[in-house]
């Protein structure tokens, strides 16, 4: 089997399980999120990959005959690259594999800053059509304490730019991010940003801390208290209620989480609340992953 050269590990969305992933950039530009360590090794540096390298890498699998399809850009933000650069990605994509139907990519709000309407829309129509946003949260006091360089407005821009270019969006909220204190406020300010943004996917993980919460500790100036069971039921029944969306579809299902929803919001909004409420009031009454089942 081919096995493309990459600096390891790559991380995806879960979604682009079967997807081929295309290293285009190594680790992350901004890489000061508290809550993420997963370009925090040295040799996750960040940088381009030269464009001579993925052209061959492209021509490899096109020598393979593989039936690729769907392709993901890794690292976590090959959106950081300039228009003309990913065009020529975009190029050397179709060229060499003219049946893919579909590419996808990180995206920080950042990334979009300098990129316009026009430039998204003709990057959709070579075919990089869908941006795994991670907002984390709608909360500016939530985002200023995890270092994620981002607030309301910035992400609400972004995700307006990815949908007025045609292209998807795919939003990640996180799940306990605000500890006990920041909690409802979190939750309700996530829930303002997604209806207003009305992404065409949405989905909740629990904030995890493999390795530890003193980085964490230090943004909130010691005053985290992680949440328990209860407490993540809870902040998910106040970002349900808080969200009035037209057709997002909506996942709670990764392995970070213990209370798996899934759903089209708002048309199962009653039910999805519902089954958060019976998890609440009713413990035991509702199937949740256990804990050896949990994971990043």
């Amino acid at each position: 089997m081919l096995q493309l050269p990459c600096i390891e590990p790559v991380f995806r969305p879960p979604s682009e399980a079967y997807s081929l992933i295309l290293q285009v950039t190594i680790g992350c530009s901004w890489n000061n999120c508290t809550f993420c360590e997963m370009y925090t090794q040295p040799h996750k540096r960040f940088r381009f990959k030269p464009m001579e390298q993925l052209e061959k890498e492209l021509a490899a699998i096109a020598a393979e005959d593989l039936p690729v399809r769907r392709i993901f850009l890794a690292d976590g933000d090959a959106m950081t690259l300039s228009c003309r650069r990913l065009k020529r990605v975009m190029q050397a994509i179709n060229r060499y594999l003219p049946g893919v139907q579909r590419v996808s990519s990180y995206c920080l709000p950042r990334n979009l800053k300098n990129k316009t309407v026009a430039d998204l829309a003709e990057l959709n129509t070579m075919g990089l059509s869908l941006f795994y946003v991670g907002c984390e949260s709608g909360d500016d006091l939530v985002l200023e304490r995890v270092h994620k360089g981002e607030n309301y407005a910035s992400s609400l821009a972004a995700l307006q730019k990815i949908k007025a270019a045609g292209a998807k969006s795919s939003v990640m909220i996180l799940n306990g991010m605000g500890g006990k204190r920041y909690s409802e406020q979190h939750a309700v300010n996530s829930g303002r940003l997604m209806t207003a943004a009305q992404p065409e996917y949405l989905s909740t993980l629990v904030v995890s801390f493999p390795t530890g919460m003193e980085r964490y500790q230090q943004g909130f100036k010691g005053e985290f208290e992680p949440l328990d069971k209860a407490g993540l039921f809870q902040e998910m029944y106040w970002l349900l209620d808080a969200l009035e969306l037209d057709s997002t579809i909506f996942r709670s299902d990764h392995a970070s989480n213990y209370l798996i929803l899934k759903g089209t919001l708002g048309r199962d909004k009653p039910r999805l609340i519902a089954t958060v409420r019976a998890a609440l009031d009713h413990p035991g009454s509702v199937p949740l992953r256990q804990e050896w089942m949990r994971g990043l």
